[in-house]
């Protein structure tokens, strides 16, 4: 059972009705995770507007998804696993090998790439208490400081949807279920 409200545009609140609109003209359908925020338009704001700043960040669009993958991995989320594997591929033009490697905690072929996701997993798994050394070892791989405030960013971006999807037990859209995924681990 679904523990929250799977809104459409008509079904919305009024605060929440041109944004959705924007999200089916955009990706010609409402994905249900913004779809559930819809319930409060200062969350729907919220979360498309962090989304749109990770967007912009340093990352490349293909690192933007592994964040974003490595992070709904590490808290178990079905939809946003599959929503991010299919957009890692379709959209980000990400090699399927690596986005299986993020999907089942393997290490990645490509080393920077390696060392990003595994310091995404770490700061989930520690909750951000990451020590000095991986923090270096991050940098070392060819990345920014910059840019390790924003994969913070993309953390705590998909940790929100992440337990959105927890709570709300959304099911997928049709567009994201080839890419179907349950946790290995099961949370509490």
């Amino acid at each position: 059972m679904t523990a929250l409200t799977i809104h459409t545009v008509d079904s919305a609140p009024a605060g929440s009705k041109p944004l959705l609109e924007a999200l089916q003209k955009n990706f010609g359908f409402i994905p249900n995770l913004f779809a559930a925020f819809a319930e409060s338009p200062a969350a729907l704001q919220g979360a498309l507007a962090i989304a749109e700043a990770f967007s912009k960040s340093s990352l490349s669009p293909g690192e933007q998804q592994l964040v974003a993958l490595a992070v709904s991995e590490a808290n178990d989320c079905p939809f946003c696993v599959a929503a991010h594997s299919t957009i890692a591929k379709r959209f980000a033009r990400v090699e399927p090998e690596i986005v299986a490697a993020v999907r089942e905690r393997a290490p990645l072929s490509d080393a920077k790439l390696d060392a990003l996701v595994s310091f995404v997993r770490k700061v989930v798994d520690q909750r951000g208490w990451v020590a000095d050394p991986d923090v270096a070892a991050f940098l070392a791989a060819g990345y920014a400081k910059a840019q390790l405030i924003e994969v913070l960013m993309g953390v705590g971006m998909k940790t929100y949807n992440n337990y959105v999807d927890h709570i709300g037990h959304l099911p997928l859209n049709d567009q994201f279920k080839p890419e179907a995924w349950q946790p290995k681990r099961k949370a509490a």
